[in-house]
């Protein structure tokens, strides 16, 4: 059993998680709001020796070694790469500390948020619409960069509704495309495509001028991570290069990027999280007290 634990911020963590929290704690702390600096976060962990966090909210080093009771830290949000880690795992491992991440229960929202999002803008179902006449998804030429969980099931929608799918990744799928999906490198997936879908870590910046030079124009730009994949100043400069591109994005694609963006007609973003549904939360529930129950078993 924990000493104590603290839930940071708002983890989306369901009323049962919460209430089972103090079958696992001496002492639990909950908080919904982000933590406003690195000060205000130490000081909520204070002598805590477990740590609950969102996406929202980042543990660096200075808070790791701030706080030298923590022996725990389960991250309640997809943990993918320390690369991509709001967390600082590095700093984390040298102080003997176990950080846990979740995946695989958002992306059944995901996919529904990109299907109705670009049936909305080929139909012309609401103010936009991409073509001078509306358009099905059939046999629309869709990429995907990042062909992991959340990208393979987008990806199968859309062939389910006739799009032809072909992906770029760091690795080949080879069961992927013993389905029928063709891999093509970035240059030649972008160009071969009308509809780019980027399925990729947090803070995995891939799309920049030449990229966009190669995706071309009236094209249609979706995101799924959580925070930009695309440069700035290049994605400005392609949006401002035809009316007809579009990039959609949810509440946590759209990023810091948010103020720059907003002038911009054919941008289609929405506040909402694309992966927060009552049963995303869920999901996401089961999978954190799982690992924290794991980890107090072998401990």
């Amino acid at each position: 059993m924990f000493k104590k634990i603290v839930v940071i911020d708002d983890t989306g963590l369901r009323p049962w998680a919460l209430e089972r929290l103090s079958a696992l704690a001496k002492n639990v702390i909950c908080y919904d709001d982000i933590p406003a600096d690195e000060e205000e976060a130490i000081s909520r962990i204070g002598d805590a020796d477990g740590v609950l966090v969102s996406y929202n909210t980042r543990i660096g080093r200075q808070i790791i070694e701030a706080c030298s009771g923590i022996k725990y830290i389960g991250m309640c949000c997809s943990l993918y790469s320390e690369e991509s880690a709001n967390v600082d795992i590095a700093a984390a491992r040298e102080r003997g500390i176990v950080v846990s991440g979740i995946r695989d229960y958002g992306d059944e929202g995901v996919v529904e948020y990109v299907i109705s999002g670009l049936v909305r803008l080929l139909h012309g179902f609401g103010e936009h619409q991409w073509k001078r006449e509306a358009l099905e998804l059939t046999g629309q030429k869709v990429g995907i960069i990042g062909l992991g969980r959340t990208g393979k099931m987008i990806g199968d929608a859309l062939r389910f509704l006739g799009a032809e799918v072909s992906y770029f990744g760091r690795n080949r799928k080879r069961e992927a495309e013993k389905e029928g999906y063709t891999y093509y490198p970035l240059a030649e997936l972008l160009r071969r495509s009308d509809i780019v879908c980027t399925c990729l870590p947090r803070n995995t910046f891939i799309l920049g001028d030449a990229e966009f030079m190669n995706l071309g124009k009236e094209k249609i730009l979706v995101n799924t991570s959580v925070g930009p994949t695309a440069f700035l100043p290049d994605l400005l400069k392609w949006l401002r290069s035809d009316v007809r591109n579009f990039y959609l994005c949810d509440g946590v694609g759209i990023g810091a990027y948010a103020d720059a963006l907003a002038e911009f007609d054919n941008v289609l973003y929405t506040p909402k999280v694309a992966g927060h549904s009552a049963q995303c939360m869920e999901r996401l529930s089961q999978k954190v007290i799982t690992n924290i129950e794991s980890f107090l078993t072998a401990s």
